[in-house]
């Protein structure tokens, strides 16, 4: 049995699930390459039209990030949005911000407070629904960063806290001390690294796993064929599996998942969301992007069903041991506490 993409209704609610205590769309949005990260960044018209379209498509769930432009991603999100603050949940992270232009990591409690200030200034609001620790800083235990995040929700600045790429112990160390509301990382069908433990111990203790890069950094959506072709700013290109050689490697795999879309006659981006989708009613994939036909294509992939069958297929195709490279350089993988294979 196929699905269409074209089949479901423009005045259809979108599917949805829970983070914490807000129930959000299935398909949320990451809000990183409107302003940075993947070459250069969309106008600042065509960025606020892509954020109002979310809206009206009925996205209710938005992630940023101090570090996202250095508070560039923060600001736009507050000069387009702040008019219409009570109909999305917004996520936002600490931790990891910039200073004189560089990336910096700080867990410390009174820089994760200061952190906050910024970040409601720049977001032009009154409370952050989900703030996340970007970054663990192992210069501070993990208890300290996020009691001051706890400290934040008493003080109604916050209301409920999050994690970024850390292992699942640190993850029940943290919840020890205040509740964890959702963890992210990156997850798809190329990075399988969650299944090790953290997708386990999200469920165990009530949180939802939050996937960015569900597209494998649009490996999945199917158009990127030369590597070539990326800006001299695009991050990729300091990834290993979009080196020239790995991702040539990595292209083989592609046709086959393609073909796979082509029978449910969906985009390769809305199968790669359902297979995200599958994985657990806790996991809530938040793609990015910058054109408006894909975030429309996007926001369908929570109707699509998956049989047994289709996913024992995907799984097969595309797994930690068919892909070439690891998702991070070795500067890159120090920086996180992510289990690895």
């Amino acid at each position: 049995m196929t699905w269409n993409a074209s089949s479901r209704r423009a005045d259809e609610a979108m599917k949805t699930r829970r983070v914490g205590p807000f129930e959000v769309s299935a398909i949320g949005l990451g809000c990183m390459n409107l302003v940075h990260a993947y070459g250069t960044p969309p106008p600042e018209e065509a960025a606020q039209a892509l954020l109002r379209e979310a809206l009206d498509l009925g996205i209710t769930f938005f992630d940023t990030a101090a570090l996202y432009g250095f508070g560039a991603s923060e600001e736009l999100i507050g000069r387009t949005l702040a008019a219409d603050r009570d109909r999305f949940v917004l996520a936002s992270k600490c931790g990891l911000h910039g200073v004189d232009g560089k990336r910096v990591v700080d867990g410390r409690p009174e820089t994760l407070k200061w952190s906050c200030e910024q970040s409601l200034k720049r977001l032009r609001t009154d409370r952050i629904d989900l703030f996340y620790l970007h970054r663990w800083d192992r210069n501070v235990p993990i208890e300290d960063s996020v009691g001051a995040l706890g400290d934040l929700v008493r003080e109604g600045k916050v209301r409920s806290i999050g994690l970024s790429e850390v292992s699942a112990a640190t993850l029940r160390r943290a919840h020890a001390v205040h509740p964890i509301s959702a963890l992210q990382t990156e997850y798809s069908l190329w990075t399988r690294n969650p299944e090790i433990a953290v997708l386990d111990a999200c469920r165990e203790i009530g949180a939802a796993f939050v996937a960015f890069c569900p597209l494998a950094r649009g490996f999945l959506g199917g158009e990127l064929r030369d590597v070539s072709t990326l800006q001299a700013k695009d991050l990729r290109r300091t990834m290993p599996r979009f080196e020239p050689a790995s991702y040539a490697a990595n292209l083989t795999l592609l046709d086959g998942f393609i073909s796979i879309a082509d029978e449910l006659q969906c985009t390769p981006a809305q199968l790669a969301l359902a297979w995200v989708l599958s994985r657990g009613e806790h996991v809530l994939p938040i793609p990015g992007t910058t054109r408006i036909a894909h975030l429309r294509d996007n926001a369908k992939a929570a109707e699509i069903g998956l049989s047994a069958s289709t996913l024992a297929r995907l799984d097969a195709l595309i797994n930690q041991r068919t892909v070439t490279g690891p998702r991070y350089d070795a500067a890159a993988q120090a920086g996180v506490d992510t289990e690895e294979f």
